[in-house]
Protein backbone atom coordinates (compact mmCIF):
# COMPACT_ATOMS: atom_id res chain seq x y z
CA UNK A 1 0.00 0.00 0.00
CA UNK A 2 2.84 2.40 0.83
CA UNK A 3 4.58 1.65 -2.49
CA UNK A 4 1.35 2.23 -4.42
CA UNK A 5 0.78 5.55 -2.67
CA UNK A 6 4.31 6.73 -3.52
CA UNK A 7 3.91 5.65 -7.14
CA UNK A 8 0.57 7.43 -7.44
CA UNK A 9 1.90 10.61 -5.85
CA UNK A 10 4.83 10.71 -8.27
CA UNK A 11 2.60 9.99 -11.26
CA UNK A 12 0.28 12.85 -10.36
CA UNK A 13 3.07 15.37 -9.96
CA UNK A 14 5.13 14.31 -12.98
CA UNK A 15 2.58 13.17 -15.55
CA UNK A 16 -1.00 13.83 -14.55
CA UNK A 17 -1.00 17.49 -13.53
CA UNK A 18 0.77 18.75 -16.70
CA UNK A 19 -1.72 16.87 -18.89
CA UNK A 20 -4.68 17.98 -16.76
CA UNK A 21 -3.51 21.56 -17.23
CA UNK A 22 -3.63 21.09 -21.01
CA UNK A 23 -7.13 19.64 -20.73
CA UNK A 24 -8.20 22.67 -18.68
CA UNK A 25 -7.36 24.93 -21.63
CA UNK A 26 -9.82 23.12 -23.95
CA UNK A 27 -13.27 24.76 -24.09
CA UNK A 28 -15.07 21.43 -24.44
CA UNK A 29 -18.48 22.66 -23.33
CA UNK A 30 -21.27 20.13 -23.07
CA UNK A 31 -23.73 20.13 -26.00
CA UNK A 32 -26.46 21.87 -23.96
CA UNK A 33 -24.16 24.90 -23.76
CA UNK A 34 -22.56 24.58 -27.21
CA UNK A 35 -25.08 23.33 -29.80
CA UNK A 36 -22.37 23.62 -32.47
CA UNK A 37 -19.93 21.42 -30.53
CA UNK A 38 -19.32 19.16 -33.53
CA UNK A 39 -18.21 22.08 -35.73
CA UNK A 40 -16.12 23.65 -32.98
CA UNK A 41 -14.27 20.37 -32.39
CA UNK A 42 -13.33 21.00 -28.74
CA UNK A 43 -14.94 17.82 -27.39
CA UNK A 44 -13.08 15.70 -29.91
CA UNK A 45 -9.88 17.61 -29.07
CA UNK A 46 -10.35 16.71 -25.40
CA UNK A 47 -11.00 13.06 -26.26
CA UNK A 48 -7.83 12.94 -28.38
CA UNK A 49 -5.75 14.53 -25.62
CA UNK A 50 -7.00 12.00 -23.06
CA UNK A 51 -6.53 9.11 -25.47
CA UNK A 52 -3.00 10.14 -26.48
CA UNK A 53 -1.98 10.57 -22.84
CA UNK A 54 -3.31 7.11 -21.99
CA UNK A 55 -1.33 5.50 -24.82
CA UNK A 56 1.82 7.23 -23.60
CA UNK A 57 1.43 5.70 -20.14
CA UNK A 58 1.12 2.11 -21.35
CA UNK A 59 0.96 1.09 -24.97
CA UNK A 60 -0.67 -2.22 -24.07
CA UNK A 61 -3.89 -0.51 -23.01
CA UNK A 62 -6.55 -0.72 -25.71
CA UNK A 63 -7.58 2.93 -26.12
CA UNK A 64 -10.27 3.96 -28.59
CA UNK A 65 -12.46 6.97 -29.32
CA UNK A 66 -15.89 5.64 -30.28
CA UNK A 67 -18.40 7.96 -31.95
CA UNK A 68 -21.88 7.11 -33.16
CA UNK A 69 -23.48 9.32 -35.85
CA UNK A 70 -24.84 12.56 -34.42
CA UNK A 71 -23.61 11.83 -30.89
CA UNK A 72 -20.77 13.06 -28.75
CA UNK A 73 -17.82 10.65 -28.60
CA UNK A 74 -16.81 8.39 -25.75
CA UNK A 75 -13.31 7.27 -24.83
CA UNK A 76 -12.99 3.56 -24.02
CA UNK A 77 -9.87 2.13 -22.36
CA UNK A 78 -9.48 -1.63 -21.75
CA UNK A 79 -6.64 -3.60 -20.21
CA UNK A 80 -7.28 -6.84 -22.10
CA UNK A 81 -8.06 -8.84 -18.96
CA UNK A 82 -10.60 -11.62 -18.58
CA UNK A 83 -13.80 -12.15 -16.60
CA UNK A 84 -16.57 -9.81 -15.54
CA UNK A 85 -15.07 -6.31 -15.67
CA UNK A 86 -14.67 -3.50 -13.25
CA UNK A 87 -16.22 -0.52 -15.05
CA UNK A 88 -14.82 2.93 -14.20
CA UNK A 89 -16.87 5.97 -15.27
CA UNK A 90 -16.13 9.64 -15.76
CA UNK A 91 -16.84 12.44 -18.24
CA UNK A 92 -14.84 14.98 -20.24
CA UNK A 93 -17.45 17.64 -21.12
CA UNK A 94 -17.59 20.89 -19.14
CA UNK A 95 -19.97 23.52 -17.85
CA UNK A 96 -19.57 27.13 -19.12
CA UNK A 97 -17.57 29.64 -17.02
CA UNK A 98 -20.68 31.11 -15.29
CA UNK A 99 -19.67 34.65 -14.45
CA UNK A 100 -16.46 36.36 -13.45
CA UNK A 101 -13.71 34.41 -11.71
CA UNK A 102 -11.49 35.81 -8.99
CA UNK A 103 -8.60 38.08 -10.03
CA UNK A 104 -5.72 35.90 -11.15
CA UNK A 105 -8.00 32.99 -12.12
CA UNK A 106 -9.54 32.07 -15.45
CA UNK A 107 -11.90 29.22 -16.38
CA UNK A 108 -9.70 27.97 -19.21
CA UNK A 109 -6.22 28.76 -17.91
CA UNK A 110 -4.97 26.40 -15.18
CA UNK A 111 -3.60 28.00 -12.02
CA UNK A 112 -2.05 25.96 -9.21
CA UNK A 113 -2.07 27.44 -5.73
CA UNK A 114 -0.52 25.05 -3.21
CA UNK A 115 -2.74 21.94 -3.15
CA UNK A 116 -5.42 23.39 -5.42
CA UNK A 117 -5.59 23.40 -9.23
CA UNK A 118 -8.07 26.00 -10.48
CA UNK A 119 -9.85 25.79 -13.82
CA UNK A 120 -13.10 24.67 -15.38
CA UNK A 121 -13.37 20.90 -15.52
CA UNK A 122 -10.38 20.12 -13.29
CA UNK A 123 -12.59 18.49 -10.64
CA UNK A 124 -15.77 17.99 -12.66
CA UNK A 125 -14.68 15.71 -14.19
CA UNK A 126 -11.41 16.05 -16.07
CA UNK A 127 -9.37 14.35 -13.38
CA UNK A 128 -11.34 11.09 -13.74
CA UNK A 129 -9.52 9.57 -16.74
CA UNK A 130 -6.12 10.40 -15.28
CA UNK A 131 -7.06 8.91 -11.91
CA UNK A 132 -8.52 5.76 -13.47
CA UNK A 133 -5.52 5.02 -15.72
CA UNK A 134 -3.00 5.83 -12.97
CA UNK A 135 -4.88 3.54 -10.57
CA UNK A 136 -5.00 0.75 -13.13
CA UNK A 137 -1.24 0.90 -13.68
CA UNK A 138 -0.54 1.12 -9.94
CA UNK A 139 -2.82 -1.82 -9.07
CA UNK A 140 -0.79 -4.50 -10.86
CA UNK A 141 -3.58 -6.83 -9.87
CA UNK A 142 -3.30 -9.72 -12.30
CA UNK A 143 -5.42 -10.15 -15.43
CA UNK A 144 -8.83 -9.15 -14.22
CA UNK A 145 -10.68 -7.08 -16.82
CA UNK A 146 -11.05 -3.32 -16.45
CA UNK A 147 -13.05 -1.03 -18.74
CA UNK A 148 -12.76 2.75 -18.42
CA UNK A 149 -15.62 4.70 -20.03
CA UNK A 150 -15.36 8.50 -20.35
CA UNK A 151 -18.40 10.16 -21.91
CA UNK A 152 -18.94 13.69 -23.25
CA UNK A 153 -22.57 14.62 -22.57
CA UNK A 154 -22.93 14.26 -18.78
CA UNK A 155 -23.34 17.98 -18.13
CA UNK A 156 -26.29 17.89 -20.55
CA UNK A 157 -27.98 15.01 -18.71
CA UNK A 158 -26.13 12.19 -20.56
CA UNK A 159 -28.50 12.02 -23.56
CA UNK A 160 -25.93 10.05 -25.58
CA UNK A 161 -24.76 7.60 -22.92
CA UNK A 162 -27.49 4.96 -23.11
CA UNK A 163 -26.84 4.55 -26.84
CA UNK A 164 -23.19 3.83 -26.10
CA UNK A 165 -23.95 1.43 -23.27
CA UNK A 166 -26.10 -0.52 -25.73
CA UNK A 167 -23.52 -0.21 -28.53
CA UNK A 168 -20.70 -1.41 -26.24
CA UNK A 169 -22.76 -4.07 -24.44
CA UNK A 170 -20.59 -6.96 -25.59
CA UNK A 171 -17.42 -5.18 -24.44
CA UNK A 172 -18.88 -4.09 -21.10
CA UNK A 173 -20.60 -7.37 -20.30
CA UNK A 174 -21.95 -7.58 -16.73
CA UNK A 175 -19.71 -5.52 -14.44
CA UNK A 176 -18.77 -7.01 -11.09
CA UNK A 177 -18.10 -3.49 -9.80
CA UNK A 178 -18.86 0.01 -11.11
CA UNK A 179 -16.65 2.85 -9.88
CA UNK A 180 -18.00 6.33 -10.58
CA UNK A 181 -15.51 9.20 -10.17
CA UNK A 182 -17.97 12.06 -10.70
CA UNK A 183 -19.32 12.53 -7.18
CA UNK A 184 -18.32 14.57 -4.15
CA UNK A 185 -16.97 14.60 -0.63
CA UNK A 186 -18.20 16.25 2.54
CA UNK A 187 -14.67 17.17 3.62
CA UNK A 188 -11.06 16.68 2.56
CA UNK A 189 -10.00 14.62 5.58
CA UNK A 190 -11.24 11.17 4.49
CA UNK A 191 -12.62 9.24 1.55
CA UNK A 192 -16.33 9.78 1.02
CA UNK A 193 -18.71 7.33 -0.61
CA UNK A 194 -22.00 8.49 -2.08
CA UNK A 195 -24.99 6.67 -0.61
CA UNK A 196 -27.64 8.39 -2.74
CA UNK A 197 -28.17 10.97 -5.48
CA UNK A 198 -31.14 13.15 -6.26
CA UNK A 199 -32.95 13.07 -9.60
CA UNK A 200 -33.34 16.12 -11.83
CA UNK A 201 -35.77 17.76 -14.20
CA UNK A 202 -34.55 20.54 -16.48
CA UNK A 203 -37.09 22.52 -18.51
CA UNK A 204 -37.44 25.87 -20.24
CA UNK A 205 -40.84 27.56 -19.94
CA UNK A 206 -41.67 30.41 -22.36
CA UNK A 207 -44.66 32.69 -21.80
CA UNK A 208 -45.46 34.95 -24.78
CA UNK A 209 -48.08 37.72 -24.73
CA UNK A 210 -47.10 39.95 -27.70
CA UNK A 211 -45.45 39.52 -31.07
CA UNK A 212 -43.22 42.53 -30.27
CA UNK A 213 -42.61 44.82 -27.33
CA UNK A 214 -44.78 47.92 -26.82
CA UNK A 215 -44.48 51.06 -24.70
CA UNK A 216 -45.54 50.24 -21.15
CA UNK A 217 -47.63 53.41 -21.09
CA UNK A 218 -49.70 51.93 -23.91
CA UNK A 219 -49.81 48.24 -22.93
CA UNK A 220 -49.39 48.36 -19.15
CA UNK A 221 -52.67 47.49 -17.38
CA UNK A 222 -54.12 46.16 -20.63
CA UNK A 223 -51.80 43.34 -21.76
CA UNK A 224 -51.02 40.84 -18.97
CA UNK A 225 -47.36 40.77 -18.02
CA UNK A 226 -45.52 37.67 -19.23
CA UNK A 227 -43.39 37.81 -16.08
CA UNK A 228 -46.45 37.86 -13.82
CA UNK A 229 -47.91 34.82 -15.59
CA UNK A 230 -44.62 32.98 -15.33
CA UNK A 231 -44.38 33.91 -11.65
CA UNK A 232 -47.84 32.47 -11.01
CA UNK A 233 -46.93 29.26 -12.85
CA UNK A 234 -43.86 28.83 -10.66
CA UNK A 235 -46.01 29.44 -7.58
CA UNK A 236 -48.04 26.36 -8.49
CA UNK A 237 -44.85 24.34 -8.32
CA UNK A 238 -43.11 25.98 -5.35
CA UNK A 239 -44.26 27.86 -2.25
CA UNK A 240 -42.43 31.17 -2.66
CA UNK A 241 -42.53 31.81 1.09
CA UNK A 242 -40.77 28.61 2.15
CA UNK A 243 -39.29 27.04 -1.00
CA UNK A 244 -41.37 23.91 -0.38
CA UNK A 245 -42.34 22.01 -3.54
CA UNK A 246 -46.12 21.72 -3.85
CA UNK A 247 -46.62 18.95 -6.42
CA UNK A 248 -46.94 15.62 -4.59
CA UNK A 249 -45.47 13.66 -7.51
CA UNK A 250 -42.16 15.48 -6.92
CA UNK A 251 -41.87 14.75 -3.19
CA UNK A 252 -41.11 11.04 -2.82
CA UNK A 253 -41.96 8.85 0.16
CA UNK A 254 -39.86 10.49 2.84
CA UNK A 255 -36.34 9.86 4.11
CA UNK A 256 -35.74 6.24 5.22
CA UNK A 257 -34.85 5.97 8.89
CA UNK A 258 -31.39 4.51 8.26
CA UNK A 259 -30.52 7.30 5.80
CA UNK A 260 -31.75 9.97 8.20
CA UNK A 261 -29.69 8.46 11.01
CA UNK A 262 -26.54 8.29 8.86
CA UNK A 263 -26.85 11.90 7.69
CA UNK A 264 -27.65 13.13 11.20
CA UNK A 265 -24.53 11.39 12.50
CA UNK A 266 -22.41 13.01 9.79
CA UNK A 267 -23.86 16.42 10.67
CA UNK A 268 -22.67 16.04 14.29
CA UNK A 269 -19.08 15.94 13.09
CA UNK A 270 -19.41 18.26 10.09
CA UNK A 271 -21.26 21.51 10.48
CA UNK A 272 -22.75 23.16 7.42
CA UNK A 273 -20.57 22.86 4.35
CA UNK A 274 -19.15 26.30 3.68
CA UNK A 275 -21.25 28.15 1.12
CA UNK A 276 -20.42 31.61 -0.25
CA UNK A 277 -23.53 33.21 1.29
CA UNK A 278 -23.92 36.93 1.84
CA UNK A 279 -23.67 38.19 5.40
CA UNK A 280 -26.80 37.58 7.42
CA UNK A 281 -28.51 35.16 5.03
CA UNK A 282 -30.95 32.82 6.82
CA UNK A 283 -30.42 29.28 5.54
CA UNK A 284 -33.34 26.89 5.21
CA UNK A 285 -33.70 24.25 7.90
CA UNK A 286 -33.22 24.68 11.64
CA UNK A 287 -30.07 22.58 12.11
CA UNK A 288 -27.03 21.38 10.16
CA UNK A 289 -28.61 17.90 10.12
CA UNK A 290 -31.80 19.30 8.59
CA UNK A 291 -29.78 20.93 5.84
CA UNK A 292 -27.65 17.87 5.13
CA UNK A 293 -30.79 15.74 4.88
CA UNK A 294 -32.48 18.34 2.67
CA UNK A 295 -29.49 18.45 0.32
CA UNK A 296 -29.71 14.69 -0.17
CA UNK A 297 -33.47 14.06 -0.05
CA UNK A 298 -35.53 17.20 -0.66
CA UNK A 299 -37.22 18.44 -3.81
CA UNK A 300 -36.07 21.95 -4.75
CA UNK A 301 -36.52 24.39 -7.64
CA UNK A 302 -34.10 26.96 -9.00
CA UNK A 303 -34.41 29.33 -11.97
CA UNK A 304 -31.04 28.87 -13.65
CA UNK A 305 -31.47 31.16 -16.66
CA UNK A 306 -33.80 33.67 -18.30
CA UNK A 307 -34.42 35.03 -21.80
CA UNK A 308 -36.48 37.99 -22.86
CA UNK A 309 -35.24 40.09 -19.93
CA UNK A 310 -32.72 42.79 -20.88
CA UNK A 311 -29.89 43.85 -18.62
CA UNK A 312 -30.86 46.58 -16.15
CA UNK A 313 -28.91 49.22 -18.05
CA UNK A 314 -30.80 48.31 -21.24
CA UNK A 315 -34.28 48.11 -19.74
CA UNK A 316 -36.64 50.78 -21.09
CA UNK A 317 -40.31 51.51 -20.43
CA UNK A 318 -41.35 48.52 -22.53
CA UNK A 319 -43.92 45.82 -21.97
CA UNK A 320 -41.82 42.85 -23.00
CA UNK A 321 -43.30 40.34 -25.47
CA UNK A 322 -42.18 37.20 -23.65
CA UNK A 323 -40.31 35.78 -20.68
CA UNK A 324 -38.51 32.44 -20.70
CA UNK A 325 -37.18 30.76 -17.57
CA UNK A 326 -34.96 27.71 -17.45
CA UNK A 327 -35.73 25.75 -14.31
CA UNK A 328 -33.90 22.92 -12.59
CA UNK A 329 -35.91 20.79 -10.17
CA UNK A 330 -34.02 18.41 -7.88
CA UNK A 331 -35.97 15.29 -6.93
CA UNK A 332 -35.63 12.90 -3.97
CA UNK A 333 -33.75 9.69 -4.85
CA UNK A 334 -36.90 7.55 -4.78
CA UNK A 335 -39.01 9.70 -7.17
CA UNK A 336 -39.86 8.41 -10.65
CA UNK A 337 -38.54 11.29 -12.77
CA UNK A 338 -40.90 10.67 -15.69
CA UNK A 339 -43.96 10.74 -13.41
CA UNK A 340 -42.61 13.97 -11.91
CA UNK A 341 -42.06 15.44 -15.38
CA UNK A 342 -45.65 14.67 -16.39
CA UNK A 343 -46.95 16.38 -13.23
CA UNK A 344 -44.72 19.40 -13.84
CA UNK A 345 -45.98 19.83 -17.38
CA UNK A 346 -49.61 19.53 -16.23
CA UNK A 347 -49.06 22.34 -13.73
CA UNK A 348 -47.76 24.75 -16.37
CA UNK A 349 -51.01 26.27 -17.66
CA UNK A 350 -52.60 29.69 -17.89
CA UNK A 351 -56.12 31.11 -18.26
CA UNK A 352 -55.16 34.37 -20.03
CA UNK A 353 -54.58 32.79 -23.43
CA UNK A 354 -50.86 33.52 -23.34
CA UNK A 355 -48.80 31.20 -25.52
CA UNK A 356 -46.82 28.79 -23.38
CA UNK A 357 -43.99 26.66 -24.72
CA UNK A 358 -42.36 23.95 -22.61
CA UNK A 359 -39.03 22.45 -23.62
CA UNK A 360 -38.25 19.50 -21.36
CA UNK A 361 -34.48 19.26 -21.67
CA UNK A 362 -33.64 16.56 -19.15
CA UNK A 363 -35.38 13.85 -17.12
CA UNK A 364 -33.06 11.92 -14.79
CA UNK A 365 -33.87 9.51 -11.98
CA UNK A 366 -32.09 9.59 -8.65
CA UNK A 367 -30.07 6.70 -7.27
CA UNK A 368 -29.79 4.70 -4.05
CA UNK A 369 -26.50 2.86 -3.60
CA UNK A 370 -26.85 -0.87 -2.88
CA UNK A 371 -24.96 -2.08 0.21
CA UNK A 372 -21.23 -2.64 -0.29
CA UNK A 373 -19.91 -6.12 0.36
CA UNK A 374 -17.50 -6.54 3.24
CA UNK A 375 -14.37 -6.84 1.09
CA UNK A 376 -14.93 -3.60 -0.82
CA UNK A 377 -15.97 -1.72 2.33
CA UNK A 378 -12.84 -2.90 4.16
CA UNK A 379 -10.58 -1.87 1.28
CA UNK A 380 -12.04 1.64 1.25
CA UNK A 381 -11.63 1.95 5.02
CA UNK A 382 -7.99 0.85 4.76
CA UNK A 383 -7.21 3.48 2.13
CA UNK A 384 -9.02 6.23 4.02
CA UNK A 385 -7.15 5.35 7.20
CA UNK A 386 -3.81 5.18 5.37
CA UNK A 387 -4.35 8.49 3.56
CA UNK A 388 -6.10 10.54 6.24
CA UNK A 389 -6.23 8.66 9.54
CA UNK A 390 -10.04 8.44 9.37
CA UNK A 391 -12.39 5.70 8.16
CA UNK A 392 -14.35 6.20 4.96
CA UNK A 393 -17.56 8.21 5.30
CA UNK A 394 -20.94 7.87 3.61
CA UNK A 395 -23.35 10.67 2.70
CA UNK A 396 -26.10 11.53 0.24
CA UNK A 397 -25.22 13.94 -2.57
CA UNK A 398 -27.63 16.54 -3.89
CA UNK A 399 -26.54 16.24 -7.53
CA UNK A 400 -27.51 13.79 -10.26
CA UNK A 401 -25.53 11.21 -12.25
CA UNK A 402 -27.99 9.60 -14.72
CA UNK A 403 -25.51 6.86 -15.60
CA UNK A 404 -25.75 5.25 -12.16
CA UNK A 405 -29.53 4.94 -12.17
CA UNK A 406 -29.44 3.45 -15.68
CA UNK A 407 -26.76 0.92 -14.75
CA UNK A 408 -28.43 -0.09 -11.50
CA UNK A 409 -31.58 -0.98 -13.45
CA UNK A 410 -29.54 -3.00 -15.96
CA UNK A 411 -27.26 -4.69 -13.41
CA UNK A 412 -29.16 -5.11 -10.12
CA UNK A 413 -26.50 -7.42 -8.60
CA UNK A 414 -23.51 -5.21 -9.41
CA UNK A 415 -21.54 -3.47 -6.65
CA UNK A 416 -21.25 0.33 -6.93
CA UNK A 417 -18.69 2.74 -5.53
CA UNK A 418 -19.46 6.39 -6.25
CA UNK A 419 -16.86 8.83 -5.00
CA UNK A 420 -15.10 11.98 -6.09
CA UNK A 421 -13.27 15.18 -5.27
CA UNK A 422 -16.08 17.77 -5.27
CA UNK A 423 -15.86 19.05 -1.71
CA UNK A 424 -16.24 22.35 0.16
CA UNK A 425 -15.58 25.42 -2.03
CA UNK A 426 -14.62 23.31 -5.06
CA UNK A 427 -17.56 25.00 -6.81
CA UNK A 428 -18.31 22.71 -9.72
CA UNK A 429 -20.53 24.54 -12.24
CA UNK A 430 -19.72 27.88 -10.55
CA UNK A 431 -16.80 30.29 -10.82
CA UNK A 432 -13.40 29.45 -9.28
CA UNK A 433 -13.72 25.67 -9.63
CA UNK A 434 -10.74 23.81 -8.25
CA UNK A 435 -9.35 20.31 -7.86
CA UNK A 436 -8.11 19.39 -4.38
CA UNK A 437 -4.96 17.53 -5.43
CA UNK A 438 -4.41 15.44 -2.24
CA UNK A 439 -8.01 14.24 -2.44
CA UNK A 440 -7.53 13.33 -6.11
CA UNK A 441 -4.45 11.30 -5.20
CA UNK A 442 -6.35 9.54 -2.40
CA UNK A 443 -9.24 8.68 -4.73
CA UNK A 444 -6.73 7.30 -7.23
CA UNK A 445 -5.21 5.14 -4.47
CA UNK A 446 -8.67 3.90 -3.48
CA UNK A 447 -9.43 2.87 -7.06
CA UNK A 448 -6.07 1.08 -7.30
CA UNK A 449 -6.79 -0.93 -4.13
CA UNK A 450 -10.29 -1.83 -5.32
CA UNK A 451 -8.82 -3.06 -8.61
CA UNK A 452 -6.11 -4.99 -6.80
Amino acid sequence: MTDARALIDAAWEERVLPALAEYTRIKCLSPAFDPDWADHGAILEAAELLGDWTRQQDGSLQTEIVQLPGRTPVLVVENGGVGDPVLIYGHMDKQPPLGDWRPGLSPFEPVRQDDLLYGRGTADDGYALFAAVTALLAADGGRGRVVILIEASEESGSPDLSAYVEHLADRIGTPSLVICLDSGCLSYDRLWLTSSLRGNLVASVRVAVLTEGVHSGVGGGVVPSSFRILRRILSRIEDEDTGRILLPELLGHGVPDERRASLSAAAQEFADSALPTVDGLALLGETAADRLIARAWSAALEVTGMDGVPAVRDGGNVLRPFTTAKISVRLPPDVDAQVAADALISAITTDEGAHITIDLEGVADGWLAPPLDARNAAALDRISQASFGHPAGFHGEGGTIPFLADLKRSFPRTQFVATGVLGPHSNAHGPNEFLHIPMAKAVTHAVAELLR
